[in-house]
């Protein structure tokens, strides 16, 4: 049996915030402010417990003091299949030059899909978690349509129509001369 798509029935807006577990509630501030540019905002005072919310590129990232930090998992190597938040950036070499400054450990991929090359630079926060700085918009937002669609659907990977709208009405519609042969097509992508 095939799922039916909803068109957005949680009537959802944005992505607001991620919230992140942490050893150190200070080691993890001076890394979202001083290596990814996030800045402090005000957080409710009502919270019994130690905190901080920061803002920045249109979404928070709260940040949680573990009640048992010596438990927590430990770091485990650089995995690009491991959870993930991801950034896009102006220049990579920049991003590269500047991890090696600050010595961060860091893995470099590069994706190919036709004459498209996504660059990706993956490295953890002071408690593992992975942070993905890359230049994915040169990548093409196509959605699934069609039997694409209902194949993806087992995988959760429901498209929505308004979505489908808002996509089609956002993707330039002259031809870009680093891309020579990119337009919309309904199957561009395929599920992995």
């Amino acid at each position: 049996m095939k799922d039916k798509l909803v068109n957005n029935p949680l009537q959802l807006k944005s992505l607001n915030h991620i919230s992140i577990v942490c050893r150190s509630l200070e080691k993890s501030l001076h890394f979202y402010r001083n290596v990814l540019g996030f800045f402090p905002i005000r957080r409710p005072g009502s919270f019994d417990f130690d905190g901080a919310w920061l803002f920045s590129y249109g979404i928070g990232i709260h940040l949680l003091q573990s009640e048992d930090p010596e438990n927590m998992p430990k770091i485990r190597q650089i995995n690009p299949k491991d959870n993930h938040i991801s950034f896009q950036c102006e220049n990579m070499t920049t991003v590269e030059k500047i991890l090696k400054d600050m010595k961060i450990e860091y893995e470099k991929r590069r994706v190919q899909e036709g004459v498209i090359y996504i660059d990706q630079i993956f490295f953890h926060d002071p408690d593992g978690f992975m942070i993905e700085i890359c230049n994915c918009e040169v990548l093409p937002v196509i959605p699934l349509a069609g039997e694409a669609i209902h194949s993806c659907s087992l995988m959760n990977c429901n498209i929505q129509q308004e979505q489908k709208k808002q996509i089609q009405q956002a993707v330039p519609r002259k031809t870009n001369t680093s891309t020579p042969n990119m337009h919309l097509q309904e199957d561009y992508l395929h599920c992995a």
